[in-house]
């Protein structure tokens, strides 16, 4: 299948993966990122630097590749960034996607597939399901911006004559080219404990360590974006959750990066020096658990790598790139 889609934030962690899925399905690919790497581009896509921000720039690409498919993932991530720096998430998380939607509209792409985040639901009892009511004021910066995301693809989409749309909400995206503490203070856990792992260190556990998560492989997460562009059950603005069903605590978490048996208590793993308490953050939720039946409905996906089959993923990634762990 030959389809000509663009990719905004290609080179990014899950955006690199989405960009590979597409190539191992034939796609002609054109990526948008303003990052200048090389460590994760695919030889056979074309890349251009552009900031989303910048709507003469990202008009230009949209004119000259004229894409069927957009694949949107640029944005700038994770919570703890955001309330340093508010109104650069705002321009590139909100404003960025009214750009892209002005472009596609302009340029006659059929769908939109905007990358949401879980955290949109703030700290509400689980399983979060898509219907469910979203407090207005949301738990930090970053999840705000996120939400008005899927607000434009709503309401800058078919609602008003413009592309078909669907927003899938992303559950803790963890796996290879994950984020480490060489990416900056607010990595993504799961590399950051490889990465300490690696250098024999102890884990670094945000109190009290039970808080939960429902962590979701990232070439799953790269298949649901294949599968969001090719359903014909969607196009209307859809938010759609992308998680695996399932949750697990950081204790969990520490364990299994140190292959150790669930009998081992916390208390044993703070006295063996396998994890340590970190400073606690502001404005994350306690616990995250997608229900996935309207994934499995709308666009026929489900999750193949279970928690443990994705860390072991991950851990041969890292002995590849010489780390001992």
């Amino acid at each position: 299948m030959n389809y000509k889609v663009l990719v905004t934030g290609g080179l990014g962690f899950i955006g690199s993966h989405v960009v590979d899925e597409l190539m191992g399905i034939g796609g002609n690919v054109s990526v948008v990122d303003i990052s200048k790497r090389r460590d994760t581009e695919n030889p056979k896509a074309k890349y251009y630097n552009v900031d989303i921000r910048d709507h003469n720039a990202l008009e230009k690409v949209f004119k000259l590749e004229r894409p069927e498919y957009v694949l949107h993932l640029a944005a700038l991530a994770r919570i703890q960034p955001s309330f340093e720096d508010p109104f650069g998430f705002f321009t590139t998380n909100a404003l960025g996607s009214a750009n892209v939607l002005m472009s596609a509209k302009k340029y006659g792409v059929k769908r939109v597939i905007y990358s949401a985040s879980s955290s949109a639901y703030g700290d509400q009892k689980t399983p979060l399901h898509e219907n469910m009511h979203i407090h207005p004021q949301a738990l930090n910066p970053y999840s705000s911006t996120k939400r008005m995301g899927e607000m434009l693809m709503r309401d800058m989409g078919k609602l008003t004559s413009g592309v078909e749309t669907v927003c899938l909400r992303y559950f803790n995206v963890y796996g290879p080219r994950q984020t480490t503490a060489a990416d900056g203070a607010y990595a993504t856990v799961i590399g950051i404990f490889f990465e300490r792992l690696a250098n024999k260190q102890p884990l670094p556990v945000v109190p009290d360590g039970y808080q939960k998560r429902d962590y979701t492989y990232v070439s799953d997460v790269a298949a649901a974006n294949i599968a969001a562009m090719l359903s014909d059950k969607v196009g209307g603005g859809e938010i759609i959750n992308i998680g695996f069903g399932k949750n697990y605590s950081i204790w969990d978490a520490v364990r299994l990066v140190h292959k150790l048996p669930v009998a081992v208590s916390p208390d044993d793993l703070i006295s063996k020096n396998h994890a340590v308490f970190a400073p606690k953050r502001i404005g994350e939720a306690k616990e995250t658990l997608a229900d996935i039946a309207l994934a499995k409905k709308l666009i026929n996906w489900e999750p193949l790598v279970s928690f443990g089959e994705g860390i072991e993923k991950c851990r041969e990634f890292y002995k590849n790139q010489g780390w001992n762990v």
